[in-house]
């Protein structure tokens, strides 16, 4: 199924109105954002200062004993730049400006990264893998937070709003993983102060972070411009409007019910056993067999024996994380139900039974669950379902193992109506440019050491465009930042989806092969995630893989380090001989095998009908020798092409092989249809 246009609506925070970004009437001494309290500057590098003041007027800054002076022009904007600073702190700055001063307290100097990206980005450290104890342990005073409010506008903004915070358990659980998990291993190699910026909104095209000039005068780009609304002090600003349309959408669809006894079946005491299957719990139910492919209504029901002694008592009935959005009832009574125009997966599920519901015997236990992207279902752990009396759990009655489930209805049927697009003459997150003007433009002026990226799911239809708007992405920021060739590290795409059982095209594939094309450009580094993945779930937890590979290409790329293994093994020749492939890759680094220990997987090979065929493999130093007698003159091959392929090659550092092909073979069109 299509399903990443639902990506895109169902992940989107809502965005800050542009209009509140302007610059600060004439007269007003101010900084902007990114130079408030607790800030984190570049070492090493010029450190820009600016604001704004009355025209004409005389700024002085003083830091670290350094002190020098601007004047504004007739905008009032002033700039400045201080002598390269060395990691350490806390500085006072103090600015002023005739009578008027600001003084910023608590800066620190050190390492300055970007994190941006989609919705894997987004992912926040408390929903991560071990969350909970990840968010307790965060504490460290030199780490410095700053998440970029989330804003669409349709000119680039002098200033971004929020705010920089020292990194502690009650700053970071909202924070990026990747970005977080990324910083931490930079701390602890560095043992400089590292500062993270976040900006970053889930489900967005890479064509949200460009500047639209940048793709005008190439044809490939039409259908992009196209998206890009009237700019001007006067353009309309859609992402509320758009927002109200989706909250009413999702309620329409959600609550109501449309017209097939989905209620009554679900709460109903006898069912029709032919209408009821059985479930596995918890488990999304994608990952069901036969798998359930759908974007819909699924009620689900189980049986509970409530002791006698439980009897009028007030119960909790916890059910963990449920993707997305659950209404859940005890005995036909609503007892729960998620909330909010953009549901939230990751939040535990924990509801409250009256005691007046509550007597010995036999129970039913209800949820209506609705779904319209990735996984959908209960997606916790089996210790997250149980129920017991509340203030005793250690008497909870667990509610892991088989449900009953039935499907009330589905996207492919007409009960569901399509979601509501995104506007084409306002400005959305989705506009082409709306995101780097209200989230990249106010932060090119900051000094900074590098970016990391994670994004791709939302143009993973378009790979052959992404091939060549990436590296644009890439060069257009570091063209407005004129630092020059600032690293950019980005996270290759994780496996997704069901595991495939026969080689085949991919646009996955695809898009990761015009990830791993962006690497020609210099200062370009590559985190593969192809094995960290969930097939039923586009959003892995293990976020915390993810941040140390790209810590480990920052390490050896950025900082130096040679002594650091950044990379799996990446293919760099092929030979044919008597029927047997040989391939070999650099970055073996001792020697390649199969990641965990057992066979290799992931290989498939074609002779001149273009049709492959699994592969055997076997290792032997930097090489890898693959027959196969369904090929016996092999012309091609392809490792890990696929949604989620199972591939398994890594080096003696345990990185995972990034995958790729031989050939440069177009897709075969498609089959006509029969009379």
């Amino acid at each position: 199924m299509a399903r990443m246009a639902w990506v895109a609506a169902a992940l989107a925070m809502a965005l800050t109105p542009a209009s509140g970004l302007a610059a600060p009437p004439a007269g007003s001494l101010k900084l902007p954002a990114l130079l408030g309290d607790h800030a984190m500057l570049q070492r090493g590098m010029a450190a820009p200062v600016w604001g704004w003041a009355a025209p004409g007027a005389r700024v002085t800054v003083r830091l670290a004993g350094q002190s020098a002076s601007a004047t504004t022009g007739a905008d009032g904007i002033w700039r400045l730049r201080l002598k390269p600073l060395a990691a350490g702190g806390p500085h006072e700055m103090r600015v002023t400006s005739g009578d008027e001063a600001l003084t910023v307290r608590d800066v620190m100097v050190g390492e300055v990264w970007v994190a941006s990206g989609q919705s894997n980005m987004v992912w926040p450290v408390s929903q991560s893998r071990n969350g909970a104890a990840e968010t307790q342990a965060a504490g460290d005073p030199q780490m410095r937070l700053f998440a970029v409010p989330r804003t669409a506008a349709p000119g680039p903004q002098p200033d971004c709003g929020g705010s920089w915070a020292a990194c502690t358990p009650s700053t970071v659980g909202n924070f990026s993983a990747v970005a977080y998990f990324f910083g931490r291993e930079l701390r602890r190699r560095l043992g400089v102060p590292v500062g993270l910026i976040q900006a970053d909104v889930g489900g967005t095209p890479a064509e949200s972070w460009v500047l639209p000039e940048w793709l005008k005068g190439d044809k490939d780009y039409r259908d992009l411009l196209a998206k890009t609304p009237p700019a001007g002090p006067d353009a309309p600003l859609g992402q509320a409007a758009y927002e109200k349309t989706m909250n009413d959408w999702y309620i329409g669809v959600m609550m109501k019910d449309p017209g097939n006894r989905g209620f009554a079946a679900g709460l109903a005491g006898a069912t029709p056993p032919g209408e009821w299957q059985t479930m596995p719990l918890p488990g999304a139910w994608e990952a069901n067999t036969p798998r359930m492919d759908i974007d819909g209504a699924v009620w689900y029901r189980r049986p509970v024996d409530i002791p006698a002694a439980w009897a009028g008592k007030e119960l909790v009935l916890h059910l963990g994380p449920i993707a997305d959005r659950d209404v859940t009832y005890f005995n036909g009574q609503e007892v729960g139900a998620s909330g909010g125009p953009y549901p939230d997966a990751s939040i535990v599920r924990e509801y409250r039974v009256p005691a007046s519901l509550v007597q010995a015997g036999s129970a039913v236990i209800a949820v209506r669950v609705f779904n319209m992207i990735a996984a959908g279902g209960f997606t916790g752990r089996p210790d997250d379902l149980w129920l017991a009396p509340a203030g005793d759990k250690a008497s909870a009655v667990p509610l892991a193992g088989p449900w009953r489930f039935r499907i009330e209805h589905s996207r492919d049927a007409a009960s569901v109506p399509p979601m509501p697009p995104p506007p084409t003459d306002a400005w959305t997150a989705w506009s082409t440019g709306g995101l780097y003007h209200g989230m990249v433009a106010p932060l090119t002026t900051h000094a900074i050491r590098g970016v990391i990226w994670y994004q791709g799911e939302s143009n993973v239809g378009r790979p052959a465009q992404y091939r060549k708007l990436f590296p644009l992405l890439i060069r257009g920021w570091r063209e407005a930042w004129g630092q020059g060739g600032f690293p950019f590290l980005f996270v290759q795409l994780a496996n997704f989806q069901p595991l495939v059982k026969e080689p085949g095209e991919s646009d996955w594939a695809e898009l990761r092969e015009a990830q791993t094309a962006a690497l020609r450009l210099p200062a370009t580094g590559m985190a593969v995630a192809i094995d960290v993945g969930e097939a039923a779930d586009i959003h892995p937890k293990n976020k915390q893989d993810v941040g140390l590979r790209l810590a480990l290409v920052a390490s050896r790329k950025v900082y130096g380090d040679r002594k650091v293994a950044a990379a799996g093994p990446s293919y760099h020749s092929m030979a044919v001989r008597d029927g047997a492939v040989t391939l070999r890759f650099s970055d073996a680094l001792g020697g390649l095998a199969a990641q965990g220990g057992g066979p290799i997987k992931g290989f498939a090979v074609a002779g001149a009908d273009r049709k492959f065929h699994w592969a055997p493999a076997e290792a032997s130093g930097d090489s890898v020798t693959l027959r196969c007698a369904q090929v016996p003159e092999p012309v091609a091959v392809r490792y890990g092409w696929a949604e989620n392929p199972g591939c398994n090659l890594a080096n003696a550092a345990g990185l995972p092989a990034p995958p790729f092909r031989t050939d440069r073979w177009s897709r075969p069109p498609p089959a006509k249809a029969g009379r």
